[in-house]
This record gives structure tokens, sequence and C-alpha cells, in this order.
């Protein structure tokens, strides 16, 4: 991808969830899906962590994850919702209306019609709220994984990824503060 193509904030909370479940046994099969109805920021295969989280050396890499998952693998539709601090909606929380619950719920219907061989597997609609600050100019240009540019590359690798601690890439610090499985049932 050229390198003058940019992420959008929400984009980069995107990816930072996507990295962070599969780290958590995630397969994401796709990233804003999208069709008549709306968009599912990310459509994510899983399967129960058995004996608890794994340290990081004995996880594979997300790059190396594997694409077939065991019969008891389930379906996560996530709605990533990425705010600055001062939001208005508590961290985006207050913007998975009914009526965006809904939506959502119509987008993976379609999803999986349009997609049988997975239309059988136990699905949950999950929420991730992270936030977003952007760094000063001083630390950014400290950064060593980033120029002091705001253009974020669309190919950036995020160092680990832990629920509640903060990361700094491409300028910006992120914190997944929290993923809310089975955020919400049918509507």
């Amino acid at each position: 991808m050229p390198a003058n193509q940019t992420l959008t904030i929400g984009e980069l909370g995107e990816r930072l969830v996507a990295w962070w479940l599969q780290t958590q046994n995630g397969v994401v099969l796709h990233h804003r899906w999208h069709c008549r109805w709306g968009e599912i920021d990310l459509i994510v295969q899983r399967h129960p962590i058995e004996g608890g989280e794994k340290s990081s050396r004995d996880r594979k890499s997300p790059a190396k994850a594997k694409t077939f998952l065991p019969s008891h693998s389930f379906l996560s539709f996530v709605e990533v919702k990425t705010r600055s601090q001062r939001n208005w909606d508590a961290d985006g929380l207050l913007a998975i209306t009914p009526s965006k619950q809904a939506k959502l719920w119509q987008t993976a219907q379609l999803f999986l019609a349009e997609h049988p061989d997975l239309a059988n597997r136990p699905c949950q609609f999950d929420v991730a709220l992270v936030s977003c600050q952007r760094l000063s100019p001083r630390l950014r240009r400290d950064e060593t994984d980033t120029s002091a540019s705001s253009t974020i590359d669309k190919a950036i690798a995020f160092p680990q990824v832990q629920l509640g601690q903060p990361v700094q890439v491409a300028g910006y610090r992120l914190c997944l503060h929290d993923y809310i499985e089975s955020a919400f049932d049918r509507t």
C-alpha cells in the first residue's frame, strides 16, 4: 500500500482492537464489512482460551494465526468506538443506541446470509471502547517507531496490547479501556 494512504483515528482504534483480539485466540475474518444496512467494524472468529491467558512467549504472532478453528468456535461482531479524552458519550458507549443495535443486527444477518458456512456458529455482539490522545510534538519526535509527521501508515504494527494499558503508536496514545462481550442481544 502506498505510504501516502493514511488511516483515520477510528481505523487506528479498530486495528488496535483487531491486534488485541488476535492475541486472544481470534481470527479477524473481515475489517469494515459493509452492506446496504451498514458496516460492522470487525468480524472475528474466536474460540475460548483454555487454561487462562498464555504468556506473550507462548502465543503465536497475530500475523501467523491459522484460519481454521475448531467446531466450538463462535463469531464476534465487534463495534469499536474510539474517542478522545473529553468526549460526550461515555467513551462511545452511549453511541450504541437501540437503533444502532438494530442496524448492526441487520448487517450481521446479511453477512451470515452471504456466508452460509458460518451461519451455524454461535454469534455475539461485542463493543470495544478505545481512548485516543494525540501526543505532543516532543513526544512524537521521541517515538522510535514513527516519524514526527501525523501520517498513520496502514502497515503499522502494534506493541503488545493489554486491556487498560496505553500504547504509543504513530503519534497517538491509545488505550483499549473496555471490551464488552455480548454487549447486547437481538433488538
